[in-house]
């Protein structure tokens, strides 16, 4: 079988690569989901088109919301929710998609609808299947570390879920271990490493100073040989330390966005395209230079 590249060509280390964030959800953290049965469809591909005109690279399509606190749903609706929108986007929009989601069965409907990379915010651990589809496939995956438990969010009205009271012994070392966890499933399953891409979860299962701490460090995980992505994107750490709801965090997103390149991120993914595609072409001019 020939690799699901991309329609686009990603040279990583030459500029940074922006990822928009579409949200077949009725309850994303950031207020941006598009799901409502009757337009979801046609409301989803004008926004797949917007982010390309405004520079995105790579749509990242999911219908599950992974806020601090968030309940799963059954596959099945995670399938009618996304699949209709993945179909449309693909005939309609030139875009490389990406589908987020740690489910096997969704992920191989979402790249016969048309996908051509999976983010998995689980890192191959959730679902035993995911592997060995990505090796018969040949696509693009994303493997993340995460920590999530519910008992340890802590909510607040008006900024939202947060986590509190996770413990590491070396935050940054703990980190890497368990990402290469997912490298060896990963592996094992015979998934080559030019498909992979790794994500250290900024804003899953970790507090409001490990992820500043992640951040400010994110340098150390280009040792691993991996493109990194980050998604710092009005994530609630931005929320607490700034005082300031989802919908107003633009600015500090962009500060995450310009530090995180600064330390290695290869791609940004973000809701607010139009804005972070500057700050992202901006800050490659100063340090790719």
């Amino acid at each position: 079988m020939e690799p699901k590249t991309p329609s686009a060509s990603f040279s990583w280390g030459e500029r940074t690569y922006v990822m928009g964030i579409l949200n077949a959800t009725p309850d994303s953290f950031s207020g941006d989901g598009v799901l409502n049965e009757e337009t979801a469809v046609a409301t989803a591909v004008a926004q797949a088109q917007q982010f390309i005109d405004d520079g995105a690279d790579i749509i990242d399509i999911g219908g599950e919301s992974t806020r601090p606190g968030s309940q799963p749903i059954p596959a099945e609706e995670e399938l009618a929710r996304i699949i209709p929108i993945i179909r449309a986007v693909r005939q309609s929009v030139d875009a490389v998609i990406s589908v987020d989601t740690y489910r096997a069965v969704v992920a191989e409907a979402a790249l016969a609808a048309g996908a051509n990379w999976v983010n998995d915010v689980w890192g191959l651990r959730m679902d035993a299947a995911m592997a060995p589809l990505i090796a018969r496939e040949r696509c693009p995956i994303v493997v993340m570390h995460n920590r999530s438990q519910p008992k340890d969010v802590a909510q607040a009205e008006r900024l939202g879920g947060r986590y509190v009271g996770v413990e590491y012994d070396d935050l940054i070392t703990d980190i890497i271990r368990e990402l290469q966890v997912s490298l060896d499933l990963a592996r094992s399953a015979g998934v080559a490493d030019e498909q992979i891409i790794i994500d250290p979860g900024i804003g899953f299962g970790k507090t409001v100073t490990q992820n500043v701490r992640l951040l400010d460090q994110l340098d150390r995980f280009k040792e691993m040989g991996f493109p990194i992505l980050i998604g710092p994107s009005r994530k609630s750490f931005i929320g607490y330390t700034l005082n300031l709801p989802p919908d107003a965090r633009m600015e500090g997103t962009a500060a995450t966005v310009a530090i995180g390149i600064d330390r290695g991120a290869d791609i940004v993914r973000v809701h607010d395209v139009k804005a972070m595609v500057r700050v992202a072409r901006m800050t490659d001019r100063i340090v790719r230079q």
